[in-house]
């Protein structure tokens, strides 16, 4: 399965889209520049220090395989890396170079993985206190080398054992894993501040765990929140910096050198990447043609680049 596909990057395969931004976060008449699509529903897109980028295709047959994929700059080239990814959803390179993902459910891994040196998927870590994750969605790693990641259920047959869907902190050299808030209903995307003093949580909670598919679910709460993290990596007060109300809130997001927040929003009336200040100010907001999954920056010289999924491909578009 690790066929090239080739990438023409033709005018009429872009969607051109104007950026609304006070603070000059994209350039005027920013152009979204489709590079990939040809996948069901593409998430967790990461970039590596070589600036390769990574990004996560998820199937909605439990019987199906979801799969990563490798995006080459240089080569205008998508390939396949990883034919399996037991659906992985949210993926992020540490400072040694390994790929970490979020392994959902719906026939997934259900656990926050690794992937190794022979391309395999590994589990770092399945339970918190003898009971299965949800299905583990996004993840960041802090500076100091823990892990921070998500445990929603949206989809997926397998049986809940948790209590909540909460957000966990795990420490690979210890192997020890914390559930750092149950403040949040239905936490998705994450995130830290540059200083690593903050983690930004996105509540998204649709009200579906896959459970009942024939049942009408109740929408949650829809926000965008932060926490400030205190010197043992546990999280305390919580600020909304965002309240969605009654629309769909925030996927994924990315952060930029200077703290501000470029979060994937899925409100219906008004979907795209929209820039916040860390205080939650709107900033910047640039249209995508289908709702948007998650964002990532570039590396070197593409470090002002920033990646996005949305339906079932890969764009990018340039920052300011």
């Amino acid at each position: 399965m690790n066929t090239i596909l080739r990438i023409t990057l033709l005018t009429f395969l872009c969607h051109s889209v104007t950026a609304h931004a006070e603070d000059g976060h994209f350039p005027e008449h920013a152009v979204l520049e489709e590079l990939w699509n040809d996948g069901e529903f593409t998430e967790g897109v990461a970039v590596r220090a070589d600036g390769q980028v990574f990004f996560s295709d998820i199937t909605r047959d439990p019987e199906v395989q979801g799969r990563i994929l490798q995006f080459d700059p240089q080569t205008q080239t998508t390939r396949v890396y990883i034919a399996d990814s037991q659906k992985s959803n949210g993926l992020f390179f540490d400072a040694s170079g390994r790929l970490l993902a979020c392994c959902g459910a719906n026939g997934g891994a259900m656990a926050l993985c690794i992937v190794t040196k022979q391309l395999q998927i590994k589990p770092l870590v399945e339970r918190f206190e003898g009971k299965r994750f949800n299905a583990p969605n996004d993840l960041v790693v802090h500076p100091d080398g823990s892990i921070y990641f998500s445990d929603p259920r949206y989809i997926g047959p397998e049986p809940i054992e948790m209590e909540h869907q909460s957000v966990y902190r795990y420490v690979p050299d210890t192997g020890k894993v914390q559930r750092v808030t149950t403040e949040i209903e239905k936490p998705n995307g994450v995130n830290v501040s540059p200083d690593g003093r903050t983690l930004y949580v996105a509540e998204t909670n649709n009200g579906s765990t896959g459970q009942d598919p024939d049942g009408e679910p109740k929408q949650g709460r829809m926000t965008l929140n932060a926490f400030d993290i205190t010197d043992d990596g546990s999280l305390a007060k919580r600020r909304v910096l965002v309240d969605f109300k009654d629309q769909l809130g925030t996927d994924g997001m990315a952060i930029d050198g200077k703290g501000n927040i470029y979060a994937a929003v899925r409100s219906g009336i008004r979907f795209g990447i929209v820039v916040y200040s860390p205080q939650g100010k709107e900033l910047a907001y640039l249209k995508t043609p289908e709702l948007p999954t998650n964002c990532c920056f570039g590396a070197g010289q593409q470090s002002s680049t920033l990646y996005v999924t949305a339906g079932g491909g890969l764009y990018r578009v340039q920052t300011l």
